[in-house]
């Protein structure tokens, strides 16, 4: 077996852990008066009528209707002052990770600018592209403590003129994860080996997103050593793009790694869908 195939394997492995942990994440936050918990699964579980043969097959077209509520056009921003307002509604705090979230410093980018992936694979920054009304990142960390290095996590919003090219930019960040799978941040920060996964509603687990991407790899860093895990999950509704990135550390769960990340991303995507879905009824 190839190194190759070995690393597809373990990715397999993470998408689906990633993406049956989002489904249970999606489903309580649709379900429950208050945020999402995703500790309780049970609750999930157990609308399954008992009879059924193939709950796997006969519940996962009516979860996607039912955890993807009609975008209302009219509620769509037409100027940046909206996007930006609407994004102040959908970012998280840290208070969506639980206990141990902490803002890190700088706590927010400038809502002006954009990444762009040059052709030698490093992260700069650009102007907003003119289908971009609006974007922002929160900054987060875990600090080190308890046998485990300091977790980073971040938190994006991105508000686009419509549906099409919030559609664009999952498409994007697919096309640029075959391009480099090597990519460098800034200085003294990488990401290596970075495979990614884009479904649409309906596809696989996706049943909460018009759609969804992730891609996982792995991060090095001057400061906080490495390589350590890293996920990156992207979820799409109407001409809004939400994502969390989260990066590991030495004696840091993946799973708990992977938890905190589609705990924040659920959270953004339900208040997404809360701020521009039609009421049901």
């Amino acid at each position: 077996m190839t190194r190759r195939h070995v690393a597809l394997r373990a990715y397999d492995g993470a998408v689906a852990s990633l993406f049956s942990v989002a489904a249970m994440a999606a489903i309580a936050g649709c379900t429950a008066d208050g945020p999402t918990d995703r500790t309780d699964g049970s609750g999930a579980t157990s609308r399954a009528p008992a009879a059924s043969p193939a709950p796997a097959a006969s519940t996962t077209a009516p979860s996607a209707v039912s955890l993807v509520p009609e975008l209302d056009e009219s509620k769509q921003p037409k100027t940046a002052a909206e996007a930006r307002e609407l994004l102040a509604r959908i970012l998280i705090t840290e208070d969506a990770f639980g206990p141990g979230v902490v803002r890190s410093t700088p706590f927010e980018s400038g809502s002006g600018r954009w990444p762009v992936l040059d052709g030698g694979c490093v992260w700069q920054t650009a102007d907003l592209p003119l289908d971009v009304l609006a974007t922002n990142t929160r900054y987060f960390q875990i600090p080190a403590a308890d046998g485990h290095g300091r977790v980073r996590l971040n938190a994006t919003v991105t508000v686009h003129r419509d549906r099409r090219e919030s559609g664009w930019e999952t498409a994007r960040a697919m096309e640029e994860v075959l391009r480099c799978p090597d990519q460098k941040l800034r200085e003294g920060e990488q990401l290596k080996g970075l495979l990614g996964n884009a479904m649409y509603q309906g596809e696989q687990l996706n049943n909460w997103s018009e759609d969804a991407f992730n891609e996982i790899g792995t991060y090095v860093s001057e400061q906080d050593g490495g390589p350590h895990r890293y996920f990156w999950y992207q979820a799409q509704f109407g001409p809004v793009t939400v994502a969390i990135a989260g990066k590991g550390a030495e004696g840091f769960k993946d799973e708990t790694l992977t938890q905190l990340v589609v705990q924040g991303n659920s959270r953004m995507i339900a208040q997404a869908k809360q701020a521009l879905g039609k009421a049901a009824g």
